[in-house]
């Protein structure tokens, strides 16, 4: 399960869409998935089916996806990297669906050598790399790809996603069956919510959904937190109906960008491991999280949905100092990323936080004076 978590999402960006402005509307359809299984796993509540059906259901997809990987070619920038450049070129070509000799083929494989061959300038990948500010500033990469995963998870998703029935029962006094319910009415929401990036992405911008987001966060927990500070049957219901917002508006930002967005701010030349951080970081976050909560909630009651609310808004300030927009950009772009330097890496300087332009990497290298001879420099290198 790790491996697949650490790979899934740098393989599904080297092939995402070939347009830039619906990689990221793609790539959303990843968290919609995963909601669709928490949905499945809720259904079976009673007897033994509520852990053994999830278990055996599991392996229906490991067999799809078996099949479906026998069939798959490696990514583009892994077969440039290892010098299979015909294979990248035919790859690179099935995933823009044209022809192996077209211009835009040409540019794109060029532009991934190019990228490549800046990224690695004649050096062995060494560990403290992930650890040096320098010109590529891999160690606020680092950063931000921590903080992301840290941010989803004390936003308060997996608070509700795991006891969100316990939560009902407990601070809003719902009897058990209604919590079941409204607990599974909850999950339904988030897959809603998950639905709507979709269409949303690469209209706003990952900065703008998560800004957006995290105010809406922190909205409903500072409701929910006033609503039960009333002790009312009535105020209690309201701040169900909050709850369940909550989920709706999670779904939209902070569900789907924190799992791909490490993988558009990092280089080729760091990006396996970056991913690999990124997920362990997660999992420990989550692991704090669902270990934290019964404490919390023994202790200090609903005054747990304060601190929650704080952080959300904590973390919208964090986005908007320090997460440049990825909207739109390529891979190769990324190295470009923070060359503005300062504090924030020339976020806050940049209109929209976008610090890097589409194909800014391709047009400094001046690949459309080379694209024409593409072909001959990749057949000599071959040789």
């Amino acid at each position: 399960m790790a491996g697949l978590i650490g790979a899934e999402n740098r393989f599904g960006r080297d092939f995402n869409h070939p347009d830039a402005d619906m990689q990221g509307n793609i790539t959303a359809l990843y968290d919609i998935c995963c909601v669709v299984g928490s949905i499945t796993s809720i259904c079976f509540t009673e007897s033994s089916l509520q852990w053994r059906f999830p278990l055996a259901f599991q392996a229906v997809f490991a067999i799809c996806l078996i099949l479906q990987v026998i069939g798959l070619p490696e990514s583009p920038r892994w077969l440039v990297q290892h010098e299979k450049y015909e294979e990248a070129r035919q790859t690179i070509a099935a995933i823009a669906d044209k022809t192996d000799d077209d211009p835009d083929v040409n540019r794109t494989l060029l532009d991934i050598r190019s990228g490549l061959e800046e990224e690695q300038k004649d050096r062995p990948f060494s560990i403290k790399e992930l650890f040096s500010w320098g010109e590529v500033q891999n160690l606020r990469r680092l950063l931000i790809t921590i903080s992301i995963q840290l941010a989803q998870q004390f936003s308060g998703s997996n608070m509700i996603n795991y006891y969100a029935p316990v939560i009902f029962q407990g601070s809003m006094g719902l009897d058990r069956n209604t919590s079941l319910i409204v607990g599974g009415c909850s999950q339904i929401t988030y897959l809603i919510g998950s639905c709507i990036p979709v269409f949303l992405m690469d209209r706003y911008g990952r900065r703008t959904l998560l800004m957006a987001c995290s105010a809406g966060l922190s909205f409903c927990f500072v409701m929910v937190s006033i609503l039960l500070s009333l002790e009312s049957t009535g105020s209690a219901y309201g701040a169900t109906a909050f709850i369940v917002l909550f989920q709706l508006i999670i779904g939209v930002g902070w569900l789907p960008v924190p799992w791909f967005y490490p993988t558009e701010i990092n280089t080729t030349r760091v990006r396996a491991r970056m991913q690999a951080i990124t997920s362990g970081w997660n999992w420990m976050a989550v692991f704090a999280v669902v270990k934290i909560t019964p404490i919390a909630f023994k202790n200090i009651g609903w005054k747990t949905f304060i601190i929650f609310a704080v952080l959300s808004a904590c973390f919208l300030l964090m986005v908007y100092c320090f997460y440049p927009e990825t909207k739109g950009i390529e891979l190769e772009d990324i190295l470009l990323l923070f060359v503005k330097g300062g504090v924030t890496g020339g976020v806050l300087s940049s209109k929209g936080g976008r610090t890097v332009m589409l194909h800014q990497h391709a047009q400094e290298m001046q690949l459309d004076v080379k694209v024409g001879g593409v072909r001959e420099e990749v057949e000599d290198a071959e040789a």
